[in-house]
């Protein structure tokens, strides 16, 4: 089986805003930024046995594949259990059980004081600063960011492989309709059943802790957990307006839709997302 022709996202230990502003902000371009977050206090803080001790009895959500699949669990949690059993299972064992979206500023806001927001670009979210965890070998499937935020993921414990793709490259990837979703294999593409995807253009990058990975608006990526681990995202709101008011018809509308259609018919909505899907054949 082939696999896709991706190119290597840049990597550098530092940058200046002007440079970053004009060389990867503007023009939508992936970049590695490998010593962001060397000065945040998290980067010595935030170690499993910290999450464990000081914030272990925290209730928290989890999730497996069954989030994407149609049904009554689409979208929805596998089950709650406290943060300590959760960090067990991710030190100790390989399956697909991850933690996402889980917004600190809002669940354990005295963890936003161990971040220092870059000065590289204006428009941070003070107020949605969310991390991640996953066992080794979790995978977060192809998706975009529904609201098209600009997102700078640290790696703060562990290692990744990121697969990226422009937005742009959605009919490529067999994007569902009414989703930011794709169900193509990127780490083993089928190109009978998805003969579109020959035609993807995007990036492929392996992160290590304490590296940030840039992740323009509108991106596709694929998550692999290459080691057990944790990650913060910080987001930067689109700055034109057309970018906004994409975000906007993404979270109210199509959103919305896909939500309504789910509860009143699964199965049948489901079919005719993934027919549409492959019609871009």
């Amino acid at each position: 089986m082939s696999n896709l022709e991706l190119a290597s996202v840049d990597k550098v230990l530092s940058i200046e805003s002007k440079e970053f502003s004009d060389s990867y902000f503007k023009t939508l371009q992936p970049l590695v930024i490998q010593e962001l977050a060397r000065s945040w206090p998290a980067s010595k803080k935030w170690t499993p046995e910290f999450f464990k001790d000081q914030h272990g009895d925290k209730q928290v959500k989890v999730y497996d594949a069954s989030f994407v699949a149609a049904g009554k669990h689409y979208m929805s949690k596998l089950k709650t259990i406290p943060l300590k059993e959760y960090i067990d299972q991710v030190m100790t064992t390989s399956q697909d059980l991850r933690m996402f979206l889980y917004n600190i500023k809002s669940e354990i806001p005295e963890l936003v004081d161990d971040i220092i927001f870059p000065s590289l670009v204006k428009g941070f979210s003070n107020n949605f600063v969310f991390m991640f965890f996953g066992c080794k070998a979790s995978v977060t499937q192809l998706h975009f960011d529904i609201d098209m935020s600009h997102v700078f993921h640290t790696v703060m414990y562990g290692k990744k492989t990121v697969y990226l793709f422009p937005y742009e490259q959605g009919k490529n990837l067999h994007r569902y309709p009414f989703t930011c979703r794709s169900y193509v294999d990127v780490e083993r593409p089928d190109f009978e059943q998805h003969p579109r995807l020959k035609e993807a253009q995007g990036y492929k990058v392996k992160l290590e802790p304490g590296e940030t990975l840039y992740i323009p608006s509108g991106y596709w990526h694929h998550v692999i957990y290459d080691e057990p681990g944790y990650s913060v995202s910080l987001r930067c709101s689109n700055q034109t307006w057309l970018g906004k008011l994409h975000g906007y018809y993404n979270l109210f509308i199509m959103a919305s839709i896909d939500t309504v259609m789910n509860k009143l018919s699964p199965k049948a909505w489901f079919n005719w997302k993934e027919q549409q899907a492959l019609k871009t054949c």
